[in-house]
């Protein structure tokens, strides 16, 4: 892989990223201007309903500061750490890329609320479901982490049971020529 390669993945792994992070913004700012309220929810599922989290998922910890000081660190870790993820963990996985760059997107649009308000704006009542209001940096770290969680078990030769016949034949042979190249330097020391 040459220098532009990497330099295309990792410009559209952080523009994706930023993209999910610019539309949570967005939609957050919306529901704030408009003050969204709604009585009835739309398909018995969702209804619009702004209200403002000082705690983590179902206002966890919103009165304890020490715990929300230990959440904000450990999401500015993850924030971070991600793209160590989609580059090296996740090289030869587009889709891999994809799910981490839009759970980071995510993680950076609840990430600038906690910064600037100290609360989150949520916004997205799907209480019918049995969990509560959110907004859209929720549903991308949630849904980005189940299709990450699909994709390491199923999509391509690197999966752990990978679904495609043609995947589990690359899987095998890139191990056969491994083992090859360690018996080789094996019997070279």
């Amino acid at each position: 892989m040459n220098k532009y390669q990497k330099a295309k993945i990792i410009v559209s792994g952080a523009l994706i990223a930023l993209i999910f992070a610019f539309l949570d913004q967005l939609s957050k700012l919306l529901a704030v201007y408009f003050d969204v309220a709604q009585t009835h929810y739309f398909l018995g599922l969702i209804r619009l309903n702004l209200t403002y989290n000082t705690g983590m998922a179902f206002g966890t910890f919103d009165d304890n500061p020490t715990a929300m000081k230990i959440v904000l660190a450990l999401t500015i870790l993850m924030i971070v750490g991600i793209p160590f993820l989609y580059y090296f963990a996740f090289k030869r996985s587009v889709a891999g890329r994809v799910a981490l760059a839009i759970v980071e997107g995510g993680a950076i649009g609840n990430l600038i609320d906690r910064l600037v308000l100290n609360k989150v704006r949520d916004f997205l009542d799907i209480a019918p479901t049995g969990f509560g209001n959110c907004n859209v940096a929720d549903f991308c770290i949630t849904l980005g982490a189940v299709a990450l969680i699909f994709i390491i078990l199923f999509i391509g030769p690197t999966a752990v049971f990978p679904l495609k016949k043609s995947w589990r034949e690359q899987a095998k042979r890139e191990e056969e020529e491994l083992a090859k190249k360690k018996q080789e330097k094996n019997a070279k020391a």
